[in-house]
């Protein structure tokens, strides 16, 4: 059976929910997220915000600088839930096997609908589908969708990042090699900014470039370098997930005595998000959520959480969200029995900028 699979991901999914249910807000620099008046982070930007440079995670404050025409909006996270469900179930009735990685995005496995005489006459019968699921979005949601075809999860994500917003890329496999060859190394599954860095002392800073290269890539990446390499061809053999994978990453530490020393507090927390960034590099995941956990000697305990609508791996980005969560929540008022801090809603990593909920 010829594969067909199609990653479906939603444009600027918060930003754009906020300028359909306000149409005053269409064609405007909208940034989701704390106004630039309160101590906040930016959360999502609109296409109109991004072209000032505005990307998550920096102080609300600098957004308002690089951008005094933002329109600032609060989060609506339960909108955006309730939303996403809406969109789920129009992509439900496409008779498609879904893996759903996040709020806004999917990856939709059409190979027992899609099936002709060769790959690429089976990937091109999903050329109309994938113009009807997207038509029936806009048309029912008011909200555009951009999706990637190809033989596999590797390309077909490749896809939908080649032409937003509202775009549709199908990937042939007689021209997936050359396809890839312009592209940067970090356009490839698993390559984030330690790899990409390695990968670029050694020369090789395209994907063609990975596909000439002639030496052993294991001595630069280890274990990696074969997996990379059949990236680097388009080949990829990895079937969608549906519900057996790990579900969050953690870790915490009980004080000999309760403090509230700050140095002692960061210290204990950048060891976590060290060790969390590692495991999740190592299983090749992303994660949406940053969850930190406090318990006071009375041994009452709390958690917060703040959610990302694309994937974190790095320890400086966990270790700032977690640090965020206990300045915002207030959470070291006295001294902490136990420190701890973890993600959840793990997915595989993206080039795309973050944004925070």
């Amino acid at each position: 059976m010829f594969r067909v699979i199609f990653h479906l991901d939603m444009d600027a999914f918060y930003a754009s929910v906020e300028q359909r249910d306000n149409p005053q807000l269409l064609g405007k620099p909208v940034i989701v997220g704390a106004p630039p008046t309160q101590r906040g982070v930016v959360c999502a930007a609109s296409y109109e915000a991004r072209k000032f440079g505005i990307r998550s995670a920096i102080p609300s404050a600098t957004a308002g600088r690089l951008c005094p025409s933002g329109i600032f909006v609060r989060p609506r996270m339960d909108r955006y839930r309730e939303e996403s469900q809406a969109i789920m179930r129009i992509v439900g009735e496409s008779g498609a096997i879904i893996e759903q990685m996040s709020i806004d995005e999917a990856y939709l496995d059409f190979s027992g609908i899609c099936q002709a005489a060769d790959a690429d006459a089976s990937l091109f019968l999903g050329l109309p589908m994938a113009r009807e699921l997207k038509q029936r979005i806009l048309r029912d949601r008011g909200l555009t969708a951009t999706i990637g075809i190809a033989a596999n999860k590797l390309l077909a994500k490749i896809a939908s990042d080649h032409q937003k917003p509202d775009g549709l890329t199908l990937i042939p496999e007689k021209e997936k090699v050359q396809f890839l060859r312009p592209l940067p190394v970090h356009a490839l599954y698993g390559v984030g900014k330690v790899t990409a860095q390695v990968l670029h002392q050694a020369g090789v800073s395209t994907v063609g470039d990975l596909q000439d290269y002639t030496g052993d890539l294991r001595a630069l990446v280890g274990s990696f370098g074969p997996k990379l390499k059949q990236f680097a061809f388009g080949q990829d053999d990895r079937a969608l997930e549906l519900g057996d994978e790990i579900k969050s990453i953690s870790g915490e530490e009980t004080f000999l005595h309760d403090t509230d020393d700050r140095k002692v507090l960061r210290a204990c927390m950048r060891e976590q998000a060290s060790d969390i960034s590692a495991r999740l590099k190592r299983r090749q995941l992303g994660a949406h959520t940053v969850q930190v956990k406090v318990r006071y000697g009375d041994f009452t305990t709390l958690t917060r959480q703040i959610t990302v609508e694309d994937p974190l791996t790095e320890a400086s980005e966990i270790y700032r969200l977690g640090c965020f969560l206990l300045g915002r929540e207030k959470l070291v008022s006295r001294p902490l029995r136990l420190l701890g801090l973890g993600v959840a809603s793990l997915r595989e990593p993206s080039g795309r900028q973050l944004t925070l909920l």
